[in-house]
């Protein structure tokens, strides 16, 4: 694991920074910013010049040239960091997957598309996101580390999700570190839009206007477009990788060229990817409009009109926007499956899931009903024996999850097992192996919620020898683990986790729980400050390390995660009441009164709150008010030796007050 460095230090790192040129697109500001780059080289910095427009490079605009420019050097320094982020690396730069093994694929990674029942979450992307950094922070270190780096990214206001998120956590996490600074052009006036998107505690960001020429870009003439357009074509054939990553070429030559039907396809295409990756806001990029472009150019094609339907509900779904979801499928998808009962019926499950799973609060009546309704025009749909068996499992599994809902958990459980068999008898074992070992997954956590430690276990440990790659079981068994005291396995699992992962917090702040009931503090702090480092403001990460710190009398530490936590979340009354303590064992008796005040306001029930104010109000010679917090907390008090104990220190204050003396807690 990483060596973190105090959390104190860490809160006072100085400013990384970002420079936002406002200028109008065009050669002419790209001139300018090769003058600008050509000073940094001669000052002794190493210069990247990328552009990260959307449309001219996809998800990954920018990010690609920055990594395939560096590829070949890390692959000859540090060939094993190339082996540790093969998956990362793919995503990026989809031409390496022949060249690459991905390490640990998952049932969902090998499964087809007609078998993929779980779709990736939307984390999974951002995960690929700080695994690229880990990989650059772990090569630059050790092989180029007092270098300095100047990144130019033009059109960064036109970037992608994934290029977009990738500078901000570049520089978020590893700017000062690593010696990088960000260059970024965007469109005059929106300046002030990205510089927000930057975290402006941490980043001194400067928007300068710069007076270029305004120069438009001249675009092919049709023929000739056409020419180009078919040659790529015909270079790249059936070829998916190679269409993927001649993407946006294919998109802009067809579009000059004015050819709407390859438009069509090619937009299609690059929903299609990026939604199977789980890029689904990027994938949605591509289908902006796409579906009123079909019934324009494609009138007739239904199949194409349901296919781009269904791959931009999945999107929403993976982005859990349910009203999306539901304006959609409730109005262009429900007319477009209605004479199809196969389309339907899967459309009824979607709107089932909406209503049951992700809509607050759950209808799970609603749910119920489209999962009864997907059902029977499944009967009516004329498929072959083995998808009718399949897809009846499904939607059933579907009524599962709405009985462990409803409380009815031996009800679900018996609809899991029963799909299991039926998948079992009728088909055969290399068919739906993912759904199989869902199904299986499913079972163990209606066990675990239960109660049923033992059975939870065993099902989740059949579904890891069906899905050995899934890092997500591991993660879940281990906090089985953890809530049973079985420490030892639970680390175990744990750390399988994040081998078979790039790297996500949930992760790492539960290796830091684990540490910490273990007793080894300074390991659960460095799990802890690994979860922050991922996600700064995850409060249960920042209550642990500030725990961590106060069990090793780090009080200034222990201070500033506990300030940290509150300014995400200010309910926290057992925050404000520890960093009360940690101010008090600090001799700063006013900050102590003011958040123990805090603490009995949000939670004025908790006896030991006053406790706690009783000992600083004495201090500052408020004794009264002393007595007074004694007195509600003697009412508090659960058990009789506590209440004595109480009334001595009451007596204790009332005679020192009586006698003029002052009595120390």
């Amino acid at each position: 694991m990483a060596t973190f460095s105090d959390p104190v230090s860490d809160r006072e790192e100085s400013l990384y920074s970002v420079l936002i040129l406002e200028a109008p697109a065009g050669a002419s500001c790209g001139r300018w910013i090769e003058d600008r780059l050509r000073d940094e080289t001669e000052s002794g910095a190493r210069t990247f010049h990328l552009f990260c427009h959307f449309n001219a490079g996809g998800p990954w605009a920018g990010v690609s040239g920055l990594f395939s420019t560096l590829f070949p050097e890390i692959m000859s320094q540090r060939p094993d960091l190339i082996e540790r982020h093969s998956l990362e690396l793919v995503y990026v730069l989809p031409q390496l997957r022949g060249s690459l093994t991905v390490r640990n694929p998952t049932l969902t990674d090998l499964s087809s598309n007609q078998e993929r029942v779980r779709s990736y979450p939307s984390d999974r992307a951002f995960r690929t996101v700080h695994g690229l950094i880990d990989l650059l922070d772990s090569w630059k270190t050790t092989c180029a580390p007092d270098i300095p780096w100047v990144i130019a990214c033009e059109h960064y206001d036109e970037a992608g999700a994934m290029s977009s998120y990738f500078f901000r956590e570049l520089m978020r996490r590893r700017g000062k570190s690593l010696h990088i600074r960000l260059l970024v052009t965007v469109k005059n006036g929106k300046g002030a839009g990205i510089a927000g998107l930057f975290r402006p505690s941490r980043a001194e960001v400067s928007i300068v206007p710069i007076d270029v020429p305004t120069e438009s870009e001249v675009a092919l003439e049709e023929g000739a477009a056409a020419v180009i357009a078919g040659q790529l074509e015909a270079r790249i054939g059936n070829d998916r990788i190679e269409t993927q990553i001649h993407l946006s070429d294919l998109i802009r030559v067809w579009e000059q060229a004015g050819r709407p039907d390859k438009v069509l396809y090619y937009r299609w295409f690059g929903l299609d990817v990026y939604n199977t990756l789980g890029l689904y806001a990027d994938a949605l990029r591509y289908a902006e409009g796409l579906l009123e472009f079909a019934f324009t150019h494609a009138p007739d094609d239904k199949y194409m009109q349901w296919s781009i339907t269904v791959k931009v509900l999945n999107a929403h779904i993976g982005l859990q926007d349910v009203e999306a979801t539901l304006k959609l499928a409730e109005g262009a998808a429900m007319k477009l499956a209605d004479p199809v009962p196969a389309w339907r019926s899967y459309l009824f499950y979607m709107l089932a899931m909406m209503y049951a799973r992700y809509r607050k609060p759950r209808d799970l009546a609603k749910g119920e009903d489209y999962l009864d309704r997907g059902l029977a025009a499944l009967e009516e749909a004329n498929l072959p024996e083995e998808d009718i068996h399949f897809h009846s499992v499904f939607n059933r599994n579907g009524l599962a999850m709405v009985r462990n809902f409803q409380g009815r958990h031996h009800d679900a459980i018996d609809l899991c097992r029963s799909g299991l068999a039926r998948l079992n008898t009728h088909l055969a074992a290399d068919k739906h192996r993912l759904h199989r070992s869902v199904l299986v997954y499913n079972i163990g956590q209606v066990y675990l919620a239960v109660g049923s430690h033992d059975e939870a276990l065993e099902h989740y440990a059949a579904a890891i020898a069906m899905d050995p790659n899934y890092s997500e079981y591991y993660n879940e068994r281990g906090s089985i683990f953890l809530q049973l005291g079985r420490l030892k396995e639970a680390l175990t699992d744990y750390l399988k986790a994040i081998e078979l992962s790039p790297p996500y917090f949930e992760v790492f702040t539960n290796i830091g729980q684990c540490y910490r009931q273990m007793g080894a503090m300074p390991e659960a702090i460095e799990a802890y400050s690994r979860a922050i480092d991922l996600e700064p403001n995850h409060v249960l990460a920042l209550l642990g390390r500030a725990k961590a710190c106060e069990d090793l009398s780090r009080a200034e530490a222990a201070i500033a995660d506990y300030t940290v936590a509150l300014s995400c979340d200010g309910s926290l009354w057992e925050a404000f009441a520890s960093r009360g303590v940690m101010y008090y064992e600090s001799g700063n008796l006013h900050a102590s009164l003011a958040d123990l005040s805090r603490a009995i306001e949000i939670k004025p029930d908790r006896g030991e709150l006053y406790e706690n104010r009783a000992i600083v109000l004495s201090d500052l010679n408020q004794r009264h008010n002393a007595a007074r917090d004694l007195e509600m907390a003697i009412g508090l008090a659960s058990t009789e030796s506590d209440k004595l104990a109480l009334e001595s220190r009451l007596y204790a204050l009332e005679h020192a007050e009586s006698d003029g003396k002052a009595t120390a807690f």
